[in-house]
């Protein structure tokens, strides 16, 4: 099976087509093409992503990356006009071409971008179309959700409306092959228990089998990633500011492994009996502590930033400790934005090793955002009997 992945949930514009086929271990998986555009250049002037901005980006960059994403799984096949037959129904024709201007109406040059490139290629053999329809910016996810409409409206491919979060859940089951582009799909041992941790999300989610979710803990206001933005924001770091906060706790790590931190941050909800998590309190208390400091020198970021991360993470493998008490999972996976942090890897990593249980973790390059993990959620729901449709809208609030 091909299927066609579309990402556009919030500042990265992705297209992924991969192909698929089940065993009796789980299944195979290639990436046929992956094609990513990242907008973060264009929203660091905002300190974070400006929702219309990042909706104009993904309508220029979607065709182009189609077009790239066709080339590179080798289904762009060129129309030949001297070959088309006369008798081809225009009527149906001028239909289908009405049809997909009235879906992109709202989307500014992407019909006509799209009706140039749908002059120039055959149909390609793709039997499905994935695209992200929740959560995340809502007028980000709405450019994916008509392209992928239109695509239907003119080549008839059935689509099937895929969860953003749960692209993060499933994309760490990919075990890569020797082969270039080539994974395995592993079955995953049930219940399993995800801690799904972004700028947007941070959720402790048990999986009783095969697509089957229930949220056991949430954020009670801040997602983890974005307290790290935000964090970064007040040490005047750029955005994002993941990352350097990270590699700034490493470099005061490395450089004084038993120093005792001059700056004691809190560790909200960390003896809480429920599952929750709360990260604005911890945000408050480095602003909190930064207003007392004469000036902020560059080893007092590196100071901060070490005890921010360790902070964190003595809230994540808390309640991720206390969920396995409660839950006793086979399976342990992390998905999101911030399951790059090799620090959190590292640590999720010994909680499962002391309980013995399965860890899954996905690829750095498939943490982030992407279209592949989009294309895989929509093979696992048509393999489990998921239904495609065009009868669905963007929700930038769905659950899962």
């Amino acid at each position: 099976m091909k299927i066609l992945g579309i990402e556009t949930s919030c500042d990265e514009t992705g297209v992924c087509i991969i192909k698929t086929q089940e065993t009796e271990a789980g299944g195979n998986l290639t990436v046929l093409g992956n094609q990513l555009y990242s907008q973060v250049k264009l929203h660091e002037q905002y300190g974070g992503v400006f929702p219309m901005m990042a909706k104009r980006e993904h309508a220029k960059n979607l065709v182009p990356l189609l077009e790239a994403c066709l080339r590179e799984a080798g289904l762009y096949i060129s129309k030949d006009k001297a070959n088309l037959s006369p008798s081809l129904d225009k009527e149906a024709e001028i239909r289908k071409v009405g049809a997909v201007k009235k879906i992109l109406e709202r989307e500014g040059n992407l019909f006509v971008e799209l009706q140039k490139l749908l002059e120039t290629i055959e149909k390609p053999t793709i039997d499905a179309i994935a695209v992200t329809n929740g959560p995340g910016l809502e007028p980000a996810l709405w450019v994916g959700v008509v392209f992928a409409k239109a695509l239907n409206a003119v080549w008839g491919i059935p689509i099937i409306p895929t969860n953003h979060m749960e692209g993060h859940v499933v994309v760490s089951s990919l075990i890569k092959t020797e082969n270039k582009n080539e994974y395995s799909i592993i079955e995953t041992k049930y219940p399993a228990l995800a801690l799904l941790i972004s700028g947007g999300h941070t959720q402790l989610v048990l999986i009783k089998g095969n697509l089957q979710y229930k949220i056991i803990g949430n954020t009670c206001d801040d997602a983890v990633g974005e307290a790290y933005d935000k964090v970064a924001r007040m040490l005047g770091l750029p955005y994002p500011g993941g990352k350097i906060i990270s590699d700034l706790a490493k470099k005061e790590r490395t450089e004084f492994p038993s120093k005792k931190t001059p700056y004691p941050l809190p560790r909200p909800m960390i003896h809480s009996k429920d599952l929750n998590f709360s990260f604005s309190g911890l945000k408050t208390a480095v602003l909190y502590t930064l207003k007392k400091l004469p000036e902020i020198t560059d080893q007092i970021k590196q100071e901060i930033a070490l005890e921010f991360e360790n902070a964190v993470l003595d809230v994540l493998t808390s309640k991720v400790s206390q969920a396995i008490e409660e839950y006793d999972p086979k399976t342990i996976i992390i998905g999101g934005g911030v399951s790059a942090n090799p620090m959190i890897r590292s640590e999720l990593q010994k909680i499962c090793n002391k309980y013995n249980i399965n860890f899954l973790v996905p690829e750095v390059a498939a943490s982030t955002d992407n279209a592949l993990m989009i294309a895989l959620a929509g093979f696992m729901n048509i393999k489990a009997g998921g239904q495609t449709t065009t009868d669905f809208r963007a929700n930038g609030n769905l659950s899962l």
